[in-house]
């Protein structure tokens, strides 16, 4: 019997806890010592007591592994009294009210024991050692007769040896009950930790501040107030179903339901939650982008004034629109009225991509999301924001047809599109121009396409009707390629057509503008004189991308082509004053809005091109590329006519903006004890030098008894000027600058 016991109790898992009869561990061994010391016979029972000895293994025990027994587990004690309350309130006499306090007191005391404990250096220690030296002296001067009662009887002394055997036997029921059990071993690999840290001191802050200036308010709502915010309400409400009433019934259910919509949502509280999101919106991209808004208030290239005559473009704000990253940038304006808000024009100038397009505004205040979003089923081309209107914005899409759209209005759609129906063109529109309002004050605009058309636009509405906006065209002109006019199908030869690519406006005189072609000629045409061209310029030999008049001089304008030049013209002579080669395909040009002599160009290899003819005439002062070789193109350029800034577009919808340097902004300097004029009149007469050639050359080329001289060609880098013929009758002379060659 005692052997599978055994083994019983040995095959319990180590994770087991076993239950114990109590004293069954510490007293087995030694009273069965000291059984067999006596000669106690044990008797038959003695199994069947130590059977019930064994450990008991509960039927619910956890059983753990061995890697679970190693595991310890960490208990973080914390000094949060979770009993602590939270709604603490105390009386403010500053505020006058209750207001509650953060500060809660955390900790619980559990128990409190006062101890007896002195130092041996204190006063009170030095009086209780006085007082028991004198209980020691009383008690050793006592007399010797009470002595013989301490002494116990006998009796007792056998009790006490009797009890004190009973204590040292093991398996008395004295000793059973006084000794202590053993402390249980860990099972679990139960480890204690404990760590104290010092509390960092309590620091009280407070501040003071002057209560905000109080006002007492006092109404009284009687019941004739209450009707009267009623009755208004309900009038509101009654218009409301009136103008859907009032919604035409030709209209698809379509736009009638976003009518709805939109007539529903336009209340008081959205649009002040509108504008005031907007405002917040650009206080966080301003806050973003802090460092950009800085260089473009404040920062002047220091490093300009060790440059000899030359200047650099600053990089500013990029803006870029994620639904238009497969468009280019095919038109770029800016607003008149408001100088921080441009238009964007994406489209596409390949034929076999032609697809969606997009009409997006951005202003320089917020560079992350544009203002204005109108998604287009055409590419935009061009574009052109009115001047004294500037809600108004005129745009010219690929597949011939033109459209007003009106920022004020709601809605995705234009105001005004042209149809078959009213004249649209039949090839892309490539420009558009506002123009001044005619007779009946209408609105009106032109623009010019590859079907060789140029084309008056009218913008009528008649009052009579609901909704009927109409666009009234009227053609002005029609190019050909042998500068004859075509006179309509009834003519007996029919010419061919001319494409008209670009065109631009006098500044001065209203009926005078220029159309560039796709042949590379430049055609001076007039409003009132239809029949024919006024003048015809063999500009390049690639198409004429841009054509524009300068902004000071009446007789300059400057043309771009994708012949890799930039010409400079009078109008008044044939031949170009100045050809400047770029190494590239020129994409845009533009005139500074400050200066007559300075103008920027872009080209396809990303370089930015910056001239000031009255500081250096045969090449730029600043070239510099500002995207990618090889990937990406420039497009489009223009000067803000505020700002010292330029915008270019590139052919991956980006737009990026460019502050100029003091170098390339510079204004004439008055000599000492001269006032320098104002006015326009500064920069005519700078243009006018460069226009005048020097009169010691005019005098050797014009001789008075010359009638006629032979034609003189000279090539001098890639500056060239021309002088008109003389009084006489003489021929065209083309003269250098500095020599001629026969």
């Amino acid at each position: 019997m005692p052997a599978p016991n055994n083994n019983a109790a040995a095959s319990v898992r180590k994770g087991s806890i076993a239950q114990k009869v109590p004293g069954a561990k510490s007293t087995k061994a030694p009273s069965k010592k000291k059984d067999e010391e006596e000669g106690v016979d044990t008797g038959d029972g003695w199994d069947e007591w130590s059977h019930g000895k064994a450990l008991i293994k509960p039927a619910d025990q956890l059983e753990l592994t061995e890697a679970e027994l190693k595991e310890e587990i960490t208990r973080i004690l914390t000094a949060n009294n979770p009993h602590a309350p939270e709604n603490i309130v105390r009386y403010s006499f500053k505020e006058r009210s209750y207001k509650p306090t953060s500060v809660v007191d955390q900790m619980a005391v559990h128990f409190v024991l006062e101890g007896s404990l002195l130092h041996q250096d204190s006063d009170e220690a030095r009086r209780l050692r006085a007082k028991e030296e004198t209980a020691a002296v009383d008690t050793v001067g006592e007399p010797d007769e009470e002595k013989p009662e301490t002494p116990a009887t006998p009796v007792e002394e056998g009790g006490e040896t009797e009890e004190a055997g009973e204590e040292d036997r093991p398996d008395s029921v004295a000793s059973k009950t006084d000794k202590k059990e053993p402390k249980l071993t860990n099972q679990f690999n139960f480890s204690e930790r404990a760590s104290q840290t010092l509390n960092n001191p309590l620091r009280e802050r407070s501040c003071q501040t002057e209560p905000p200036p109080r006002s007492v308010f006092s109404s009284t709502a009687n019941q004739w107030e209450i009707y009267d915010a009623y009755v208004e309400e309900l009038q509101k409400q009654e218009k409301n179903k009136e103008k859907q009433k009032a919604a035409p019934s030709k209209k698809d259910n379509d736009k009638s339901k976003k009518k709805m919509m939109l007539t529903e949502t336009q209340n008081d509280d959205i649009t002040k939650v509108a504008k005031a999101s907007k405002i917040f919106e650009r206080m966080v991209n301003q806050n973003t982008h802090d460092d950009i808004a800085q260089d473009f208030k404040y920062f002047e290239d220091a490093s300009d004034e060790f440059r000899d005559q030359e200047g650099t473009l600053l990089p500013l704000w990029k803006f870029q629109y994620d639904k238009a990253k497969r468009l280019s940038v095919t038109a770029l304006c800016w607003n008149k009225k408001y100088q921080d808000l441009f238009a964007v024009g994406l489209g596409s100038y390949d034929f076999s991509k032609q697809g969606r397009g997009m009409l997006v505004f951005y202003s320089l205040k917020n560079s992350a999301f544009p203002e204005y979003i109108y998604p287009t089923h055409s590419g935009v081309l061009c574009l052109d924001i009115h001047e004294q209107y500037s809600y108004l914005v005129a745009v010219g899409f690929y597949d011939g047809c033109v459209a007003v759209y009106n920022l004020r209005e709601e809605g995705l759609d234009p105001v005004y599109k042209s149809t078959a129906k009213t004249g649209k063109h039949t090839d892309p529109v490539w420009q558009v121009h506002w123009q001044n309002d005619d007779m009946d004050n209408n609105h009106n605009f032109y623009s010019v396409s590859s079907d060789g058309r140029v084309v008056s636009w009218t913008l009528v509405k008649h009052s009579a009707t609901f909704d009927m906006n109409e666009l009234v065209f009227t053609d002005i002109i029609r190019l050909s390629v042998n500068g004859a006019v075509s006179e309509g199908p009834g003519s007996p030869q029919q010419p061919s057509i001319a494409c008209g690519t670009s065109f631009d406006f006098h500044k001065q005189i209203d009926y005078l503008f220029l159309v560039g072609t796709e042949e590379g000629k430049i055609h001076k045409c007039s409003k009132t004189y239809s029949s024919q061209f006024l003048e015809t310029y063999d500009a390049h030999s690639m198409t004429v991308d841009a054509v524009k008049w300068n902004h000071f001089h009446p007789k300059v304008f400057v043309s771009c082509s994708s012949d890799w030049t930039v010409k400079i013209w009078d109008h008044t002579i044939n031949s170009p004053m100045f050809t400047f080669d770029l190494n590239a395909a020129v994409g845009d040009v533009a005139w500074s809005p400050y200066s007559s002599t300075v103008f920027a160009a872009v080209t396809t290899d990303g370089t930015v091109h910056v001239f000031d003819l009255s500081i250096n005439k045969y090449e730029a002062i600043c070239q510099q590329p500002v995207v990618a070789k090889k990937k990406t193109k420039l497009t489009h350029v223009e000067f803000n006519p505020i700002y010292p800034i330029i915008i270019v577009g590139d052919d991956r919808g980006y737009v990026t903006s460019l502050k100029l340097s003091p170098n390339l902004r510079k204004k004439p300097k008055s000599k000492k004890g001269q006032e320098l004029p104002k006015g326009p009149e500064v920069e005519v007469a700078k243009m006018e030098k460069l226009l005048i050639p020097p009169f010691s050359l005019l005098f050797h080329l014009f001789k008075p008894d010359q009638t006629a001289a032979p034609r003189e060609e000279c090539v001098m880098g890639s500056v060239c000027m021309e002088a008109l013929s003389g009084a006489n009758g003489s021929s065209w002379f083309e003269w250098p600058i500095y020599e001629y060659f026969m």
